[in-house]
């Protein structure tokens, strides 16, 4: 009977990805992940994603996976990824994912801020400052300081009727609004910021935003 494989690794374009397997005891897992990272015969250096599924592991336990695979010269990880959510993990994903709304006009010196989305219906003036752990809507002229996904989330977005803010932040990207950036919104367009693939703050019209930001929408049905 061929024995059940507990490591599987494939090659990518940005190094390898292990797969550990989440069924077995741990110290089966990691007796099985020292003899695979030394058995390999691994030339060069390479990053490496671990994948632990539905495994739980604890920081302890993390780092003992992540000392194991680093035992070889020639492995760095560089990201674990797991399935599995502690309940103060689901309960902060809950509260990101939800939207609080201010109406009225944000004045100078006034700072609102949100855990999740952030809809603000007025404007934001100059030296004003709207914080918000998820998105960043504004229905109405934004021309202070806007810093979306401020608890680590680069998938987050900035939009605005008008968008002349003088400073924009995304996670923690920051990016002044010159001359070039602020070419759109000489326009009387919707706009939208963004974290661009190269790392950098974009600004484009918010129609792109649905191309842009595929996974935005939660909206189920229509025709």
């Amino acid at each position: 009977m061929t024995k059940k494989q507990l490591i599987s690794i494939k090659g990518t374009k940005e190094g390898l990805v292990l797969r550990l397997d989440d069924q077995c005891s741990y110290a089966e897992l990691l007796e099985e992940l020292a003899k695979k990272v030394s058995d390999e015969g691994f030339e060069g250096q390479a990053e490496v994603l671990l994948q632990l599924g539905y495994r739980y592991c604890n920081d302890i336990q993390k780092k003992e996976i992540i000392n194991c695979v680093q035992q070889t010269e020639h492995l760095r990880v560089t990201k674990v990824q797991s399935e599995v959510m502690t309940v103060e993990e689901c309960n902060k994903k809950l509260l990101e994912n939800q939207s609080e709304t201010y109406v009225g006009i944000v004045r100078s010196g006034q700072v609102i801020t949100a855990v999740g989305d952030l809809v603000v219906i007025g404007d934001v003036n100059p030296n004003a400052r709207i914080v918000a752990g998820g998105n960043i809507f504004v229905l109405g002229r934004l021309k202070g300081i806007a810093h979306a996904g401020s608890h680590g989330n680069r998938e987050a977005v900035i939009a605005a009727s008008r968008l002349e803010a003088t400073h924009l932040i995304i996670d923690t990207v920051i990016e002044l609004m010159t001359d070039e950036l602020s070419v759109l919104s000489e326009h009387p367009e919707m706009e939208c910021a963004f974290l661009h693939t190269n790392g950098s703050i974009a600004i484009d019209r918010l129609q792109e935003l649905r191309l842009i930001r595929p996974n935005l929408s939660t909206f189920k049905g229509g025709s």
